[in-house]
């Protein structure tokens, strides 16, 4: 498995070795001890989650707050999606800023992001399964969402898809709006929390 850092600091492409035969396919698609070593950090699994969304179904941009905050490692098991990364961390050097990448089942990757980042994806296949492998269990009361349509973020959702966003995400803030209120970590709290959790 190669696992590469992605523009913004706490999220990482890991890319596995994919064995084909007349069996049909293996891969790895989550090695802990070279996730470990990439990172430097320790990802604990306590929840795993699972998608289904038919094509133009936008999730996001969510995460959770921080502390503990909410590590995913992201994978598309069926169809094809354009997975997003935002740094909503206030006072990052790359806040706002934006990293999409395409999870295909065709070619398998996977996207880790750490605690503090937004998440979300937009299916652009008929169907897209998608698994999540995260650190914390569900707190309805630490969630935290940003506007994927905020004109300031212009996160790069294809063109030409009939987009279909729950109501939360639909009415979510904007992230100057969440910023302003409060409801962003900040990028010492998420390197403080990362220091917590440096492997070794």
């Amino acid at each position: 498995m190669r696992i590469d850092p992605l523009p913004i600091s706490g999220a990482w492409l890991c890319t596995p070795v994919v064995h084909d035969d007349s069996r049909g396919r293996f891969l790895e698609w989550l090695r802990i001890d070279l996730l470990a070593a990439a990172t430097g950090r320790t990802f604990t699994v306590l929840q795993a989650n699972h998608s289904l969304s038919a094509r133009g179904v936008v999730r996001g941009i969510h995460l959770s707050d921080v502390s503990p905050g909410q590590a995913k490692l992201v994978y598309c098991s069926g169809g094809a999606v354009l997975d997003v990364v935002v740094d909503v961390r206030v006072g990052s050097p790359t806040f706002g800023v934006v990293e999409s990448v395409m999870l295909d089942a065709a070619e398998p990757r996977a996207v880790f992001v750490a605690e503090g980042l937004g998440h979300g994806f937009c299916a652009l296949t008929e169907e897209a399964s998608v698994t999540y492998l995260v650190s914390s269990v569900y707190d309805p009361a630490a969630e935290r969402i940003v506007s994927p349509f905020d004109p300031e973020l212009a996160v790069p959702w294809p063109a030409g898809l009939d987009i279909t966003v729950s109501p939360k995400d639909a009415e979510a803030p904007s992230l100057t709006a969440a910023a302003a209120a409060g409801l962003l970590p900040t990028y010492e709290d998420c390197v403080a929390r990362y220091r917590d959790l440096a492997a070794g």
